[in-house]
């Protein structure tokens, strides 16, 4: 192990302490050509009370909370594709879980080559225990389709791409 590789082993343990004792989510430190992001994730509790009926099956929760770590050189930024400056990016308007068939063993309601109409339904969000159907907005062909069955989404968030 070298002296280099043995620093950021300490650096991530101690960043992930202080996670732990402060009760963090997540925290990111950069210095000079170092980058390090530490996240954690909870578990999901299910509610004292009587739970409505699932559509879908949940996604697992992982069993303990796991501190997660990378290490990444500030000097090489990932690239992305900025979606949203795209006119045929349908985002997401609102939070929720986005499931792209009507429920579970139907067929999807569109894959990336369906034409659609606008105001076909492409997909939906559940968000508080409410299916919303999410209408396309545009005619055309889906030429990509960004989110998973059963995707947690966020507003604003690109789910399809329409052409």
């Amino acid at each position: 192990m070298t002296k280099s590789s043995q620093v950021d082993q300490d650096l991530i343990r101690a960043i992930a302490e202080l996670l732990n004792k402060e009760n963090l989510a997540e925290i990111e430190i950069e210095q000079e050509d170092l980058r390090v992001r530490v996240t954690r994730s909870y578990p999901v509790e299910a509610p004292a009370y009587a739970p409505a009926p699932q559509y879908y099956a949940p996604p697992a929760a992982p069993a303990a909370p796991a501190a997660l770590a990378s290490v990444v050189p500030a000097a090489a930024p990932a690239t992305k594709e900025d979606l949203a400056a795209n006119p045929g990016t349908l985002t997401s308007p609102m939070v929720g879980t986005a499931y792209r068939s009507p429920e579970p063993g139907k067929p999807q309601f569109v894959d990336v080559g369906t034409k659609v109409s606008e105001g076909q339904t492409v997909l939906i969000i559940e968000a508080m225990k409410t299916m919303n159907q999410i209408p396309a907005h545009r005619s055309g062909t889906v030429t990509r389709i960004l989110v998973d069955d059963a995707q947690p989404v966020e507003y604003g968030e690109p789910l399809v791409v329409i052409e």
